[in-house]
């Protein structure tokens, strides 16, 4: 049975009062204590809005809310106990809503209106707040379950109008995203919690979840705090903890006694977190009538205070009623004994109007602020982010030396000179190993840790923790730049004085810097152009779009299409193709923004996978790009061959490649196996590495995978091999020119500082079983684009480099 609630039920002034209730006197003879002692968690669900990122279908939509504890005697499903629409929907022909929301009584499940989604990043405004109450298990005491809280997106065809969709209600849901409330939550939590759903129905539905243990049958609207008599008070602490010869049977229940301190730490959490969102958003909560009505709960502080104290020993007391509100976290044990079932039946009352009072202010205080609020606890999330996830990444800094395996060599004698050098890795190990080997080390880790923070729990990454990938994050520290001699690259290895260097440099770079057009005042415009691989799709990347647009909503993506049909051809040609194609969407936008006001900025950013990256660096030597190199602002590579194929150790991918390049000829797997050329100073890549096509980056990210057979694990790094290391031959030293070309660029110093980072990203592949794809890593290097945690994991790290 469905039944439908009007558009604003719950915070009513119209509501029944309830002084008589809280001022009667229970009837204790006829009543259990027990039974009447009951809590019950209440969990405010803010559906703020619904917006599209990359749903792949027009259609009607909607949400389906459910919750439940994840363990335990009661597996009913949370009832929806309360339900207030804040803004009602525009309902005309082309609204993108239809109908009201409503309640399944069978499961208890809460559905939003349908709405209609119709195009790409489209907003749908809910503003519907609902409550869901779950009791407390038989045993009386604070839950020790997890509370599982789902989210389900219901889709039915566009043909379908909004009245027959609604009328469906068997349908199944085409994405879940749950979520799973840890117990330490349970006492009170305010958090901004962002639903996803899946890869494939990706959305943004803006979610905050509060939530605060509250007396049983307490779910009516309380407008008035009940005031507290003197003599209700001094009762409670004379008549039963101070006097004598209490009988053993009379002694509460050390269960009762737990429930109560539960809810005066619901209490305390509830006023400091009415404080500190009030602080956030400069808006202060009344509370006057609340203060003016604790005095009373202060003098049961004193008698329960001095209790404590003779209980323990001491001469005065230890813990009183310490907060503003007159409550205590009664940490003396031994009180227990001393407090009858009448006391704590008094006292909970007491005490659960007060929580009530609260979490109605707050309610009432959320309905004004809504907005506000949710700005604030999404701004807390986001801070919380690397803390957060920090479960699967590890950090390290390590310098970038002045030459990058502190050597020289001789050609005629095939004599290579080590210097010493911190950051040198041992040559006899293969990194690539080392990378692995330390990412399984971490997911053993992993494996033996207990979640057990207080936040609400992303269920796509802590529901199965050992599938998530591991990344090894380097920050890559600038270090002394070598010298250069005329008559040889890398036979000069003096040292020269840093600072001189980096101030020369600097005020050279600014007399070569032409000076801006562009106002002091008006709006930035950010670009991110994404780059596909061979044979890719201009969607491929997809899944890192939309998380970048999470971060930064005005941010303008350019998809590359130009060559899609064109990978198998000369990098030369794509990358001639991609700077066409990148000048004029630049300059479609700047028309744009010029139109609507005056352009501050622009920010220009390339994201590229496999080959994509080499299309990228030749489209930034093209000289039409010349006058939009300065505002390049972050590259971020996945998993690109920045250093061709000259050393590559996988033989069975290396046996694919000849193929390419006897049967079809492939033009760039010429140039990426140096084959294009028999003179290796003459091929494409040598003379690309040559070209300044990184140093005007202000943010380097390389992204790599040890599990990535497609890609030599070096060249996506862009760093030595112990195979190149052990090549005395003109081989060896081409690779070590092209090495040093690529670090030349990005350690070159510019007037703001720069961020490199590399990033090891190792993925659980167990899923797919020992096949093909895993045995030539061709499954690794598809998954930077079938999964977007990874991805997720440093976006949200290092915001700042993608805003």
């Amino acid at each position: 049975m469905f039944y439908c609630l009007g558009w604003s039920v719950g915070l009513s002034s119209k509501s029944a009062p309830l002084n008589k209730l809280f001022n009667a006197k229970p009837h204790l003879a006829k009543v259990k204590l027990e039974a009447m002692l009951h809590a019950m968690q209440e969990i405010a669900i803010y559906i703020h809005r619904f917006h599209n990122l990359d749903l792949f279908q027009q259609g009607w939509y909607q949400i389906k809310v459910t919750m439940r504890w994840e363990h335990g005697e009661n597996t009913t499903n949370a009832t929806p106990a309360r339900v207030v629409q804040y803004e009602a929907p525009s309902l005309g022909s082309d609204a993108a809503v239809y109908g009201v929301w409503r309640i399944d009584d069978k499961d208890n499940s809460f559905f939003t209106q349908p709405f209609r989604i119709k195009y790409a990043r489209q907003d749908v405004p809910i503003s519907i707040m609902v409550a869901f109450d779950l009791p407390l298990s038989k045993n009386g005491g604070p839950s020790s379950s997890a509370i599982i809280m789902k989210f389900e997106l219901l889709y039915a065809s566009i043909w379908e109008n909004g009245s027959e969709f609604q009328a469906s209600i068997n349908s199944s849901p085409a994405a879940i995203h749950e979520f799973r409330i840890p117990p330490k939550a349970l006492l009170g939590l305010h958090s901004y919690c962002p639903v996803h759903f899946d890869a494939f129905h990706s959305v943004l539905v803006d979610v905050t979840v509060h939530i605060s243990l509250l007396k049983a049958g307490s779910n009516k609207a309380v407008l008035k705090l009940p005031s507290v008599s003197y003599t209700a008070c001094e009762d409670v602490a004379d008549e039963s903890i101070l006097g004598s010869g209490q009988e053993l049977g009379q002694v509460a229940d050390p269960r009762l006694i737990s429930l109560f301190k539960a809810l005066l730490r619901a209490h305390d959490i509830l006023l400091e977190e009415l404080q500190r969102i009030g602080n956030g958003i400069d808006k202060t909560v009344d509370l006057a009538e609340f203060k003016s009505k604790i005095n009373n709960m202060n003098i049961l502080q004193a008698k329960l205070g001095a209790v404590d104290g003779e209980v323990s020993g001491q001469g005065k007391p230890q813990n009183g009623l310490e907060r503003q509100s007159g409550t205590s976290e009664f940490r003396s044990d031994n009180l227990v004994h001393y407090l009858s079932k009448d006391d704590v039946f008094k006292m909970f009352h007491l005490l659960g109007d007060q929580v009530l009072y609260l979490w109605n202010t707050f309610l009432m205080f959320h309905r004004e602020n809504k907005t506000k609020i949710l700005e604030f606890l999404h701004d807390a999330w986001a801070k919380d982010r690397r803390a957060e996830w920090s479960i699967w990444m590890v950090y390290s800094k390590v310098d970038m030396p002045h030459h990058y395996i502190n050597g020289g060599f001789d050609e005629a004698s095939h004599h290579v000179v080590y210097k010493k050098g911190s950051s040198l890795r041992k040559l006899t190990d293969d990194p690539a190993q080392l990378a692995a080997m330390r990412a399984d080390l971490h997911r053993r880790s992993i494996a033996q840790m207990k979640m057990n923070n207080q936040s609400i729990q992303d269920m796509y990454i802590f529901g199965d923790p050992l599938r998530i990938p591991i990344l090894i994050v380097e920050h890559v520290m600038n270090a002394h730049r070598r010298a250069f001699s005329d008559n040889s690259y890398l036979r000069n290895l003096d040292l020269i004085d840093t600072a001189s260097l980096l101030t020369g440099a600097c005020s050279e770079a600014e007399k070569k810097q032409p000076s801006k057009s562009l106002p002091e005042n008006g709006r930035d415009l950010k670009i991110a152009v994404f780059v596909h691989g061979f044979q890719g799709h201009h969607l491929d990347l997809r899944l890192v779009r939309n998380q970048w647009l999470l971060i930064d909503p005005n941010v303008e993506f350019l998809m590359s299409e130009v060559n899609e049909e064109k990978t198998s051809g000369d990098f030369r040609e794509m990358g001639q193709g991609l700077a066409q194609e990148v000048i004029s969407f630049i300059k479609k936008k700047m028309d744009k923004v010029s139109r609507s006001g005056s352009l501050k900025d622009i920010k220009l950013s390339f994201i590229g996978h496999s080959i994509g990256n080499i299309i990228i660096r030749t489209a930034l030597a093209e000289s039409i790009m010349k006058p939009y190199l300065r505002y390049l602002y972050a590259y971020v590579s996945l998993s690109g061959p920045h250093l061709g194929y000259l050393y590559s150790s996988n033989s069975l991918f290396n046996s694919g490649l000849w193929l390419l390049k006897m049967l079809k000829g492939t033009q760039c797997i010429h140039q990426l196996t140096f084959t294009d050329d028999p003179d290796l100073r003459n091929t494409f890549f040598y003379k690309l590495c040559k070209k300044k096509t990184l140093e005007n980056f202000k943010h380097i990210i390389l992204l790599s995978s040890p599990q990535d057979g497609y890609v030599p694990y070096h060249s996506a790094r862009i760093e030595t091999c112990r195979a190149a290391s052990m090549d005395y031959s003109k081989k060896g030293k081409v690779f070590l020119e092209m090495l040093n070309d690529c670090l030349d660029q990005i350690r070159r110093p510019t007037s703001e500082h720069r961020v490199f980072l590399r990033c090891d990203v190792s993925f659980n592949t167990t899923a797919y079983g020992r096949n093909l794809n895993t045995l030539i890593g061709r499954a690794a290097h598809i998954e930077f684009l079938e999964t977007d945690i990874f991805i997720r994991f440093i976006m949200w790290s290092f915001q700042d480099l993608f805003r």
